[in-house]
């Protein structure tokens, strides 16, 4: 699936080596969880096939998607498994999925074996708070047919993988918001 989602803007091809090298290939059917909210966080993967969304449980007992990691990304709870500590949010497979996943020990094995290493977990660190800064940013100054737009025009595949609750989710909407969004769309496109 075609995706600008994540918009790596650092290497990863170092920390892909390592988990070719350490890692094992683990595959997930759709609906599969990596990592379970309230457990020990315990992988960082390297997706090779598939997708997976992030979901967190609110006080409202509701599931919130906050997040999406797509082929040749990092699909992982950084940076809990480095520490064993419990998950925040339950990353789960949005399809039939691989990756090539390891433990936070070897993980923080890797880290301590060079600056260059150590290096790259401060730009992954780095990277991962500027896209959720952005996020962060994005819900607070952009209206939800803004956020609706940028989703498509960076995943426009991911339709086809999500229920139009989930995309609700997302997008910090109801699906009642979401479908009047789509219809208004739909109305407009057909006027021009």
């Amino acid at each position: 699936m075609e995706q600008k989602f994540g918009n790596n803007s650092i290497d990863l091809q170092r920390l892909r080596e390592f988990c070719e090298q350490v890692g094992k290939v683990a595959t997930y059917h759709k609906g599969e969880q990596f990592e379970r909210e309230g457990d020990p966080a315990r992988w960082l993967g390297f997706v090779t096939e598939g997708c997976f969304k992030y979901v967190q449980h609110g006080t409202d007992n509701k599931e919130h998607i906050t997040w999406f990691s797509f082929e040749d990304e990092i699909v992982c709870d950084y940076p809990r498994p480095l520490y064993g500590v419990p998950a925040h949010r339950t990353i789960e497979a949005m399809m039939p999925s691989r990756v090539l996943r390891v433990s936070g020990e070897q993980l923080n094995q890797f880290f301590s074996q060079s600056v260059e290493n150590m290096e790259l977990r401060i730009a992954i660190s780095e990277h991962i708070c500027d896209q959720f800064t952005a996020r962060y940013t994005e819900l607070h100054s952009t209206t939800p047919l803004e956020r609706y737009n940028q989703l498509m025009e960076r995943c426009p595949g991911i339709i086809e993988l999500l229920s139009l609750k989930d995309i609700a989710s997302f997008l910090n909407v109801t699906p009642t918001y979401l479908s009047k969004i789509r219809k208004e769309i739909t109305f407009d496109g057909k006027r021009k």
